[in-house]
């Protein structure tokens, strides 16, 4: 998934107060677009299957007319990719871009591009109490760093540091960080992947919509069983319907695997302001994702359990997170790190 920087287009006009905003999450299977003014709710909210659609210019041209003709003076996109300039590729999906040119299409004033897991981010100081739900124990820090990891076609990574104009998120690749095993069953699947994936099995390979069904494939692999071919909501649902089953205990290990990374993330950035689970997986998961696993195995770290225990683990709730984060990166663009 993401990291980089944020890339910029705007015309000498800057941005008009009041002015219609369109927002754009765009993921490596759908891209969601919302409008919103400054100050308010973003709304209009679409959801759009990528290979439905040629490019994401013809994507957001689709979703403007599906809305009514809406003309945007400036928009923000968060694109799950490293953000390097002007070029833009996704990580998971085929569409490439000009940030340049794509604000001259779609007629732009202004257009912010960042890393999507860096909106996500920049969505927590605007949560509400009822728009997370905590898994486990722990007191945040007000003035503590922030973790976010989110499991959705990839796996998304970002910290927020808190300074004294605000917060800053950080563009991060830690999805692809190597996915390490606590036990001699997780050795022994991520050995199988590593035949699949040319040796190296990322977080991401694991810890994803795909990556439960490559959890599944390779236990049946390990255990010399056929493996059925399933999506992952498949392989979610048997979980909860067959308890004993290969694709159970691929949700299991998916539950404990996110632990060790979600606390690998809080050790690395000291994140005492709580970590952050966000994406669409652990939604889908339902009651086939063990939350009380994960949070074990989040607090398993040896020496430092002492140092991860106080650390809360916040699951979002809300359906929209990176649009509040997106609307952050038009009234403030240095935010985005």
């Amino acid at each position: 998934m993401s990291g980089g920087k944020t890339a910029t287009e705007k015309t000498a006009s800057g941005t008009v107060a009041g002015e219609l905003r369109l927002l754009a999450d765009i993921g490596g299977t759908k891209a969601r677009f919302a409008l919103a003014q400054p100050g308010q709710v973003p709304g209009n909210v679409m959801v759009l299957r990528n290979r439905e659609h040629a490019s994401l210019a013809a994507a957001a041209q689709s979703y403007l007319s599906m809305v009514g003709g809406a003309t945007p003076i400036d928009a923000a996109f968060s694109v799950a990719c490293p953000i390097f300039g002007d070029k833009v590729a996704l990580t998971n999906f085929g569409w490439d871009f000009s940030v340049a040119a794509m604000r001259e299409q779609l007629g732009l004033a202004r257009l912010e591009v960042v890393n999507d897991f860096s909106a996500v981010a920049l969505s927590v100081p605007h949560l509400r109490p009822q728009d997370v739900r905590q898994l486990g124990g722990g007191t945040a820090r007000d003035d503590g760093v922030i973790g976010v990891i989110g499991a959705g076609t990839g796996l998304g990574v970002s910290g927020l540091v808190p300074g004294n104009g605000g917060w800053t998120a950080l563009a991060s690749e830690g999805g692809h960080v190597t996915l390490a095993a606590r036990t001699e069953r997780e050795a022994a699947v991520l050995a199988a992947m590593r035949g699949r994936f040319d040796g190296h099995v990322s977080a991401e390979r694991g810890l994803s919509g795909p990556g439960l069904v490559n959890l599944y494939e390779a236990l049946c692999a390990v255990d010399g069983s056929a493996a059925a071919t399933l999506q992952p909501d498949e392989v979610s649902a048997r979980a909860v319907a067959e308890p004993d089953s290969a694709c159970a205990e691929a949700a299991r290990m998916f539950s404990a695997m996110l632990g060790n990374v979600a606390a690998d993330l809080a050790l690395t950035l000291g994140a005492q302001g709580g970590i952050y689970l966000a994406g669409g997986v652990i939604h889908n998961m339902a009651g086939a994702f063990d939350a009380e696993l994960f949070r074990t195995r989040f607090e398993a770290k040896g020496r430092m359990c002492k140092f991860v225990a106080p650390i809360p683990t916040l699951l979002i709730t809300t359906r929209w997170p990176a649009f509040l984060g997106l609307a952050a990166v038009l009234d403030d663009p240095a935010t985005a790190g």
